[in-house]
């Protein structure tokens, strides 16, 4: 684990400050983009008319509720079954209407999800992003969070709140006027004097409901930014999780169980004390809803009964306006029913389009920093002009100011510990780009590679074999060959077998691997980043003859630790650090000033 943080100059964090405007438009722009934006668009159009089709329907069932009732209060049994043969083909009109509108529901929650995970992954897996970003701050930690969960939570909520809300509306225009309508003629006596109120039922709901959502509001608000911290400390407990299973055998090699154990509970620690102040806030949040909740059980009637016990309605008409009151008022309480999942779905849209606004902010990340240059030498050769690669902790260059690699060279490029070998290795990829000078690429060729420890994708091993070959697959004989020359013969059954490779391979059999894989390509140019340097005795004499037999006028740029083999590598140069030179200071990204992270326990090469 410690070689693989070797020399991993962190980059300044991201500053992300969004505003709720901003974080909506990038999510327009997600769904904009996406191959399902016109199935999204036709299912919402869809589920915009049925629930038309259902507040119609609600209409007539409200004024159904008169006749049902004039008939009940004068016991007139034929009225009554007809009353409810209307009501039978009513609710039965509602109840195709209520399920189309859950299926068309779940729909929309099954496309928004893969419209917005896919723009995520697309986003992420843009060339170098998800390397800048895993070095840009707490933004980059635990992508896989904010693209796996946290979008599936933001498609559930934004559905059912987005499909509530429309109810909502829908059915305030469409009984609003109804209510009007029906306390239109209400008049109030009080001590001899008429007072007739224009529409005072609808004003009352207006006023009922209006209340207690500034109630609401005021009292849900902090779930927001709890929800948000709950999200990040359940993001670290899963990462604790997920890396104490991945190094379960040097836990117990080195009896660290009761360590991790206690880092375990620790992070589960954060989880329950971040849960616990979300379940006061909810409670809070109860006694104002529920409180409501039974009032509203009453209200409509104690605001009708001035005139129903006046005389002015009967019976009928008072449950016809009790509910016409009801269908105004529940839409108007949508905002108080829903305040914890608007709370909810607040805390994940942050979460989500943050991470996307981050995703592209690192592509101008430490923008007012000197960047290297690169060209590209029609010679077909690589070079170095006066090469300064910066990083907080100083800068890494050659010991030339010029240099150059010819085509078909085997050059070896050693440095001191904390010298700055892999960032100069990244600076060549394109992984690194601050700092100052000219890197010269050879025209035309394509530079491959090699990491201290090879990526190996999930799949079958021809698969990983084939693996960003860009010719033609290698034939079976071809790949067993190569495999008995690393020492791999045993694999060659193995080759239509799926598995984590890199969990099956020692990293010794895994850097094999990838030796086997470059036999295969046979590129021009090879960069390794001390890939060889586990390799000692016959293993490394094995990989010599194999680069020696298959890689013949191959450029290999070995940077490592020491001269492996002068014969090999009859070249050498010589990688230092710059004391004199100016650091990468931290940039100036949308919100302003950054502060630089904390010192990363790393060590240094």
């Amino acid at each position: 684990m410690a070689d693989q943080l070797d020399n991993q100059a962190t980059v300044q964090p991201v500053a992300v400050a969004s505003s709720l405007r901003d974080q909506v438009t990038t999510i327009k722009q997600a769904l904009v983009g996406s191959p399902v934006r016109k199935w999204l668009l036709w299912t919402s159009v869809g589920i915009m008319a049925v629930i038309i089709a259902t507040s119609i329907g609600q209409v007539l069932l409200n004024r159904w509720n008169q006749p049902f009732y004039d008939a009940l209060a004068r016991r007139d049994m034929a009225a009554f079954l007809h009353q409810l043969l209307v009501f039978a083909m009513i609710a039965g009109g509602l109840l195709v209407l209520n399920i189309g509108q859950t299926w068309l529901n779940q729909m929309i929650r099954l496309k928004l999800r893969e419209a917005l995970t896919l723009d995520l992954i697309d986003q992420w897996m843009r060339p170098a992003r998800a390397f800048r970003l895993a070095n840009a701050g707490a933004i980059g930690v635990n992508p896989d969070q904010r693209m796996q969960q946290d979008a599936a939570h933001l498609s559930d909520l934004s559905t059912d709140l987005g499909v509530g809300l429309l109810q909502s509306l829908i059915l305030l225009v469409s009984f609003v006027g109804v209510l009007w309508e029906l306390s239109s003629g209400f008049v109030f006596h009080v001590n001899g004097w008429a007072l007739a109120i224009p529409g005072y039922m609808v004003w009352a709901a207006f006023l009922y409901a209006g209340t207690a959502s500034w109630l609401s509001w005021l009292v849900g608000r902090p779930l927001i930014s709890l929800n948000s911290d709950r999200y990040t400390r359940e993001a670290e407990l899963r990462s604790s999780m997920v890396r104490v299973n991945e190094n379960v055998d040097a836990i117990a090699l080195y009896h660290g169980e009761d360590d991790a154990r206690r880092r375990l509970e620790l992070d589960l620690g954060t989880v329950l004390g971040a849960m616990r102040r979300i379940y006061t806030a909810q409670i809070n949040l109860s006694w104002v809803t529920d409180t409501y909740g039974w009032i509203t059980v009453v209200a409509p009637i104690l605001v009708a009964s001035p005139v129903y016990f006046s005389g002015d309605i009967s019976f009928g008409g008072l449950m016809m306006a009790v509910g016409a009151f009801n269908q105004v008022h529940s839409s108007l309480r949508w905002f108080i029913n829903n305040i914890g999942s608007i709370a909810d779905w607040r805390a994940t849209l942050m979460r989500v389009a943050d991470f996307r606004i981050a995703l592209n902010e690192t592509d101008v990340l430490h923008d007012t920093e000197k960047r290297i240059t690169f060209d590209q030498n029609a010679n077909g050769s690589l070079t170095f002009e006066t090469l300064h690669v910066a990083s907080p902790e100083g800068c890494t260059k050659l010991s030339d100011k010029h240099v150059e690699i010819r085509a078909g060279e085997r050059v070896m490029i050693t440095g001191e510990p904390g010298a700055g070998k892999t960032l100069f290795f990244r600076a060549i990829a394109g992984l690194w780009p601050w700092g100052s000078g000219t890197i010269g690429l050879p025209a035309g060729e394509t530079l491959i590679f090699v990491p201290h420890v090879p990526y190996l994708p999930a799949g079958t091993l021809r698969e990983v074999l084939n693996h960003a070959n860009g010719h033609a697959p290698a034939t079976d004989a071809d790949i067993a060959a190569v495999l008995a020359e690393v020492g791999l013969e045993r694999l060659s059954s193995s080759l239509d077998r799926v598995g984590r490779w890199d969990h099956e391979l020692g990293d010794d059999e895994q850097r094999l691997l990838g030796v086997a894989r470059l036999a295969l390509r046979q590129p021009k140019w090879v960069i390794i980043d001390e890939a060889m340097d586990a390799f000692d005795g016959p293993s490394l004499r094995r990989v010599l003859s194999m680069l020696e037999k298959h890689l013949k006028g191959a450029t290999i740029i070995n940077i490592g630790r020491g001269q492996h083999n002068p014969q090999f590598f009859p070249r050498g140069l010589t990688i230092v650090k710059d004391s004199d030179a100016q650091a990468l200071k931290p940039a100036r990204v949308r919100a302003g000033a950054i502060d630089p992270p904390p010192a990363a326990a790393r060590r240094k090469k």
